[in-house]
This record gives C-alpha cells, structure tokens and sequence, in this order.
C-alpha cells in the first residue's frame, strides 16, 4: 500500500453497503496508523488492483498483543463490482503467506451476523475458515458478533 492508495480505499468502503460510517473511519484509522509510523508493527496493509492499475481490494492485519502466533484479520474489503474475481482470495493467500513467514499459526477474522454479511461469512467458509464464537448482541442488540480462525501450518 501506498499513500496515494488512501483515497481509493477511502472510496471502497464506502462502496461497501454494509460498512457504516463508524466503521469506515475505524479501518481508516488504521491505514493511517500503517501510513503515518512507518516503524510500527501492528497493522500490515497490502492492496489488491485490477490490470488497469485500479485499487479492487484491500486488507489490513496484525499480531495479536500477547500472543505466540496468532493474528488478527482486521479488514479485508473488495468493491462492490470486483467481488467475485479472485481479489479477496488472493489477499487472504498473501496474508497467510505473511503471517506464516512471521511464524504465525493462527488467523482470526470476526464479523456481524447481520444478514448484510451473508457474503462475508461465506467467503470465510470458502476460505476454509471455521466458526469459532458466536457472542450473541455484541455489537448492538441484535448483532451478533462471529469469530472464525484459520489454522496455519
């Protein structure tokens, strides 16, 4: 990920109906942690673009604080009209890849078991992750928080 990547993120999760402005500022929040300390090592971004050099996806991931090997999915986003395509699978390929080169074992991705997300909890399971938890009204009454892992090896 660049600087220049900012804005078109920006716009993808915007373009991401199920996103809500809280949301959205939160996963901005963190490109620009990633962008503004060069230094830190707690979110690692990488983008996804399409053969005209068009941001199509991203995602941002981590090590989880005091943790021997896991890590945190948090976010992975395609835009509306490239979904499908094979960006965010190969995003997740390149972070597993990532993590396991770090001597990661463990990737945990969570999401809202609201119906909106039914596209996410199936490209979770595509993906040969498992559910984990199901925290009923976590993040408001009546959305529920899932958390799935994906063991590395």
């Amino acid at each position: 990920m660049a600087r220049e990547d900012r804005a078109a993120i920006a716009g993808l999760l915007v373009s991401v109906d199920h996103f809500n402005k809280a949301e959205a500022d939160c996963a901005l929040e963190l490109i620009d942690i990633y962008l503004e300390n060069p230094t830190q090592t707690d979110y690692h971004v990488e983008v996804a673009e399409d053969a005209q050099a068009r941001l199509r996806a991203y995602a941002c991931w981590g090590p989880v604080p005091l943790t021997q090997g896991t890590y945190d999915l948090y976010w992975i986003a395609t835009h509306p009209d490239s979904r499908g395509l094979g960006f965010g699978k190969a995003l997740i390929a390149f972070v597993e890849r990532k993590v396991m080169e770090n001597s990661g074992r463990l990737l945990v991705a969570e999401t809202s078991a609201k119906q909106s997300y039914e596209g996410t909890i199936a490209f979770y399971h595509r993906l040969g992750f498992e559910a984990a938890s199901h925290i009923k009204d976590f993040y408001d009454v009546g959305d529920d928080r899932l958390i799935f892992i994906k063991r590395l090896s």
